[in-house]
């Protein structure tokens, strides 16, 4: 991605972030960059088509880190814990990015489906997950999609605590999501007494 086109995307998140979709307009964008309408249709048609962009670009940044991540694991407690620390980072890093994807999550136009669908692909990604881990005997028996949908919840929650608290130790979020919630998926090996 070239310099005018990075600068274009990082504006648009940040005011769609601020201000909301519908609130920001092109002639904000533009100006806000420094370049012309001429520049900005260049790069991309419609603002439409910055959003789109947008959300793909961070899904595809969402969805390649856990799935480099998780094929390196071969236990299926420790890709989930792999996924809760990916997903903390990632609203951490991009904060804006998060504020947008579950603002427009709701509702039915195009753009709602199009952050729904994205958000119900990573969703099953997960589900994948816990239901090999269940039938390997890794996790313990529950319902896979209800599980996968706690967990992608994580991210909504580390962005409310995220709002809560300025300084947020991701390390320490991530043990307290791994104590409260991994460690409540574990298979407990009983103990045999001889």
């Amino acid at each position: 991605m070239n310099k005018t086109k990075r600068k274009i995307f990082e504006t648009s998140m940040k005011l769609f972030a601020e201000k909301g979709y519908e609130a920001t307009s092109i002639e904000e964008i533009t100006a806000t960059v420094g370049v012309a309408k001429g520049t900005l249709y260049y790069h991309f048609s419609s603002k439409e088509e910055i959003f789109n962009f947008l959300i793909e670009e961070g899904m595809k940044l969402l969805q390649n880190s856990i799935d480099i991540k998780t094929s390196k694991l071969s236990n299926y407690i420790d890709k989930l814990k792999a996924i809760v620390l990916i997903q903390i980072k990632i609203v951490v890093k991009y904060e804006d990015l998060i504020t947008i994807l579950l603002s427009q999550f709701y509702g039915k136009e195009a753009r709602n489906q199009k952050c729904q669908n994205h958000v119900y692909e990573y969703i099953s990604k997960i589900e994948q997950i816990v239901k090999e881990g269940i039938d390997q005997n890794e996790i313990k028996q529950g319902n896979p999609k209800v599980i996968a949908s706690e967990i992608y919840g994580l991210i909504g929650s580390t962005l409310v605590y995220k709002l809560r608290n300025e300084n947020i130790d991701i390390m320490s979020l991530y043990r307290e999501y791994e104590n409260t919630i991994i460690e409540g998926l574990k298979i407990r090996k009983a103990c045999i007494n001889e």
